[in-house]
C-alpha cells in the first residue's frame, strides 16, 4: 500500500484494531473498544452477543482447548455451518496460535479424513447433522484425539462445547496471545480442487491484516457497519469479509444459516457491504423483472422505460461521453420516484460498496444494477491472496474488468498473458507440497495466478479465463469458456448451470442444467404438471424455450464462439457434487468422463 494512502487513511479515524500485528492482537483490541455494542447476532436477534461477551465465551474456549493439547503451531479442524459458533471456536483456536481451519459441509468421510490429516488436526469441532461423516473418517485418523460437538447431546467418544469451554479457567490467553507473531499460520484454505486433491493454501496473520487493511482504504467502513455470515467458511471469501475484516473493523456480523436465503436477510440487516457470486445477483435481476413484468401495465411499462433510460445513462458514462440534460433529469427523477424505493426493498439502501467475484459477470447484470443505483462492481482474488487482487474502486467502476490492483498489491503480466502478483497478501506457501509451492512462484518471486489477464490504458485489469481452461477449437481458436458460459447463463432463466465443451473439437456445445427455481415456475405457467428436473429436461417445450435462450446468447458471441448443440442434463449440479465444486466452480475433467455418451453425441454425424 502507498505508505501515504495508508497514513491518511488511519489519520482519518481507523480503529486502533488496524494497528495490531496479528489477528488474535486485533480482535482484544476491538473487543476492549467495542465492550457493549453487538458483535454476533442471528435473525431477529433470535441470538445477539456483545464483544465484550464474545471474548469473555473465547477466553474460556481458549482455556479448554489449551487442556487438550491446542497450542501455538497447531491446527484445529471446523466443520460449521454460518452459526456463531464459528466465530467463537475460531477465534479461541487463534488465541492459542493455532491455525484454525474449515471443511465443506459436503465433503464425504473420505474427504474429512484427507484433510484432517494433511493438517494433522489433533481436535475438530463441528454440529450434529455432520457428526457421522466426521465419525466415519475418524475410524482411520488415529492422531485426531478429540471430536468436540456445538449442538445437542455428545454421544460416548465426543466431548461437547459445554464440557470444554471453561475447563480450564487459570489459562493465560494474554499471554498466549503475546507469543503470536505475524508471520505465524493463522489458517490453512483448502483448494476446491477441481484439477486434484486439494492443497492447504497456507495464510499468516500478517497475509490477512494487509488485506484487512487494503479493502478499508477502498471503501472506509461506517463505524456501525454490518455484514451477513452465509458463504462457506472454508472459503477466502467467506472468512476474509465475514471474519477477519469484522475482527479488525467491528463490523457487526449477521450469521445466514441457509445460504438459499441470503436475500431475505438484507432488509433486515441493510449490509455496509454484500459481496456475492455471479449468480445471485442473476437470479435478483431476474427476479426484479419478473416483479416488474407482474405490474399493472402502465405502471410496469413506467418501470421499464425508466431502466431503460437508466442504462443509456451508465452505457454513455461507461464510454466516457457526456450525458445530456435532458437524460440525466430523466434518470434523477426516476431513481427518486422508483430506484430508491427499490434499493430499500431489497435492504441495499445503506450499502457502501457491493461486490461480485469468483467468476465472470456479463455485462448486462453489472449495468442493469448501476441504473438501479447499486454499482455492483467485479473484483478478482484466489486464496492464494487471501482473496485480494484487484477491485473495481467505488465512483470509478470499469464494467468489464475487475478494477486496478487492490492497494498493496503488485500485478503484471507474464510474456503469454498469465497474471502475476506480488504482495503481503501473498501466501506462505501450500502445506507439505514444497514443490507445488516452488512452482506457484517465479524465480524472482511473482506468484503464478493461473489466470489470463490483459491491461487497458488506465491500469484496470480484465481477466479472459484460468490458463488451463481455455478452449483451443480444432481450427486453433483461443476462446473463454466460462464467458460462454456467464453468456448462456444470462441469455434464459431457465439456464441454472452450463458447461461448454469445444476443446479440439470443429465446433462448440453445452451442458445445460435447468434452474431449479425458476424452471418449475415456469413450467407451472405453461400447464406442464410434471414439473420435476427429470421431466423437465425430457420436455420439448423446455427444450424449445431453452433453445430461444441459447440463440439469444449467440447472437452476443463470436461465430467461432456459438454453442452450436446442447443437450439438457436431467437433475440439478449441487455445489460439492460430482461436477460442481462447494464454491459452484465446474469441475471440467468430472464433468466430461460422467457426460461422455452426451458429449460424443453432439458429435456424432
Amino acid at each position: 500500500m502507498d505508505a501515504a494512502v495508508s497514513e491518511e487513511r488511519m489519520s482519518g479515524g481507523a480503529p486502533a484494531a488496524a494497528r495490531a500485528k496479528t489477528l488474535a492482537e486485533a480482535f482484544r483490541v476491538t473487543a476492549a473498544d467495542r465492550e457493549s455494542e453487538v458483535a454476533i447476532r442471528t435473525k431477529e436477534d433470535a441470538f445477539t452477543i456483545t464483544w465484550g461477551e464474545l471474548r469473555d465465551r473465547v477466553d474460556a474456549l481458549a482455556g479448554g482447548l489449551a487442556k487438550l493439547g491446542v497450542g501455538r503451531g497447531d491446527t484445529l479442524a471446523l466443520m460449521l455451518s454460518n452459526r456463531p459458533e464459528f466465530h467463537l471456536c475460531d477465534l479461541a483456536g487463534m488465541m492459542l496460535g493455532a491455525a484454525p481451519f474449515s471443511i465443506y459441509n459436503t465433503y464425504t468421510a473420505e474427504q474429512i479424513r484427507y484433510l484432517v490429516a494433511d493438517a494433522d488436526a489433533r481436535v475438530l469441532i463441528c454440529e450434529q447433522q455432520y457428526l457421522p461423516q466426521v465419525l466415519e473418517a475418524r475410524e482411520s485418523l488415529p492422531e485426531l484425539a478429540h471430536v468436540i460437538v456445538v449442538d445437542g447431546e455428545a454421544p460416548e467418544g465426543v466431548l461437547a462445547l459445554a464440557e470444554v469451554e471453561g475447563s480450564n479457567p487459570d489459562f493465560d490467553v494474554e499471554g498466549s496471545v503475546a507469543q503470536i507473531q505475524p508471520s505465524d499460520v493463522l489458517t490453512l484454505i483448502y483448494t476446491s480442487g477441481t484439477t486434484g486433491p486439494p492443497k492447504g493454501v497456507q495464510l499468516i496473520h500478517r497475509n490477512l491484516l494487509a488485506a484487512v487493511e487494503g479493502l478499508d482504504v477502498l471503501i472506509q467502513f461506517p463505524r456501525d457497519g454490518r455484514v451477513i455470515s452465509w458463504l462457506p467458511s472454508a472459503h477466502v471469501a467467506e472468512r476474509n469479509a465475514h471474519h477477519y475484516l469484522p475482527i479488525v473493523y467491528g463490523l457487526q456480523i449477521t450469521c445466514c444459516d441457509d445460504p438459499r436465503q441470503v436475500l431475505s436477510y438484507l432488509p433486515e440487516v441493510k449490509p455496509s457491504w454484500f459481496f456475492a457470486v455471479p449468480r445471485i445477483w442473476e437470479k435478483l435481476k431476474a427476479g426484479l423483472e419478473t416483479m416488474i413484468a407482474a405490474q399493472p401495465e402502465e405502471q410496469g411499462q413506467a418501470m421499464q422505460a425508466a431502466i431503460e433510460a437508466s442504462i443509456r445513462k451508465v452505457r454513455l458514462e461507461q464510454a466516457g461521453e457526456p450525458v445530456p440534460a435532458e437524460l440525466a433529469e430523466q434518470v434523477a427523477k426516476a431513481d427518486a420516484e422508483i430506484f430508491s424505493g427499490v434499493r430499500t426493498m431489497l435492504g441495499l439502501d445503506q450499502v457502501e460498496a457491493i461486490n461480485v467475484g469468483a467468476a465472470p459477470t456479463p455485462v448486462e447484470v453489472l449495468e442493469f444494477f448501476h441504473a438501479i443505483g447499486l454499482p455492483l462492481a467485479e473484483l478478482w482474488g484466489m486464496s492464494e491472496t487471501c482473496g485480494a487482487g484487484s477491485v473495481n474502486p467505488p465512483g470509478k467502476i470499469k464494467i468489464g474488468t475487475v478494477g486496478p490492483p487492490a492497494p498493496g498489491v503488485q500485478i503484471k503480466l507474464d510474456s503469454d498473458g498469465e497474471v502475476l502478483v506480488k504482495s503481503e497478501v501473498v501466501m506462505l506457501g501450500y502445506r507439505n507440497l514444497p514443490e507445488k509451492t516452488d512452482e506457484a512462484f517465479t524465480g524472482d518471486g511473482w506468484l503464478r495466478t493461473g489466470d489470463i489477464g490483459s491491461f487497458d490504458d488506465d491500469g484496470y485489469l480484465t481477466i479472459v479465463d484460468r490458463k488451463k481452461e481455455l478452449i483451443i477449437s480444432a481450427a486453433g481458436k483461443n476462446m473463454s469458456p466460462a464467458n460462454i458460459e456467464a453468456t448462456l447463463k444470462t441469455a434464459s432463466p431457465l439456464i441454472g448451470q452450463a458447461c461448454c465443451i469445444g476443446d479440439a473439437r470443429p465446433y462448440n456445445t453445452a451442458l445445460i442444467v435447468l434452474d431449479a427455481d425458476f424452471a418449475p415456475a415456469w413450467a407451472v405457467k405453461q400447464g406442464i404438471e410434471e414439473t420435476s428436473l427429470e421431466s423437465l429436461a425430457a420436455d420439448e417445450r423446455v427444450r424449445a424455450e431453452v433453445q430461444k435462450g441459447v440463440e439469444a446468447a449467440n447472437a452476443k458471441l463470436a461465430r467461432v464462439e456459438q454453442i452450436k448443440k446442447f443437450t439438457l442434463v436431467e437433475g440439478d449440479w449441487l455445489p460439492g457434487g460430482d461436477e460442481l465444486t462447494p464454491t459452484m466452480k465446474l469441475k471440467r475433467k468430472p464433468i466430461a468422463e460422467k457426460y461422455t455418451p452426451a458429449i460424443e453425441a453432439m458429435y456424432a454425424g
